[in-house]
């Protein structure tokens, strides 16, 4: 055999090396999209999960008949700073939020935030909602009003509308 012959052979069987690492190396990076799209998809399964568990919980700890929820906006073109709210429901702390600026700047753009949900029996209660913040003038201030609402059979929902720094409206939604 001469060394044409064996040097022909040798870049022909070079060509099938090269080839087949090519062809495994295209199989494994099938393999590994079709790997990352299962991924993806039981990543998509779980979060749904989540969800569906999320508004189960809800529902098993706050039942309609007793459920109150209460929502938070702030009147359009109202620019004062919301630092906080704090809320109390029959005299009892219901709860405290501390506001972010992006969480501020959501409310300012015609945003609502559901600031409380919890339950409560039928019949009158007493809601005391206090803010927090800064006027557009700078100055601090803080505000406290009470309302009285009823609680039907139904879910209740609840409405704080911040009209300015010293001025909260409670709607029934």
């Amino acid at each position: 055999m001469s060394k044409a012959t064996k040097a022909a052979r040798a870049v022909i069987a070079a060509g099938f090396l090269v080839a087949a690492h090519v062809g495994a190396q295209q199989a494994t990076t099938q393999e590994m999209r079709s790997l990352d799209e299962q991924v993806q998809e039981i990543k998509s399964d779980v979060l749904e999960i989540a969800a569906d568990l999320g508004r189960l919980e809800e529902r098993l700890l706050y039942p309609s008949g007793t459920q109150l929820a209460v929502f938070v906006s702030i009147e359009e073109g109202q620019r004062f700073r919301l630092d906080s709210i704090r809320l109390d429901i029959d005299g009892q702390p219901a709860t405290h939020y501390i506001y972010s600026f992006k969480e501020l700047e959501a409310l300012q753009n015609n945003g609502v935030q559901r600031l409380h949900t919890g339950n409560v029996a039928t019949g009158e209660h007493e809601i005391d909602v206090t803010v927090a913040g800064r006027t557009p003038g700078g100055d601090d201030f803080t505000h406290t009003e009470r309302f009285r609402f009823d609680k039907g059979v139904e879910p209740k929902l609840l409405g704080i509308r911040l009209a300015g720094p010293r001025s909260i409206e409670l709607v029934e939604w």
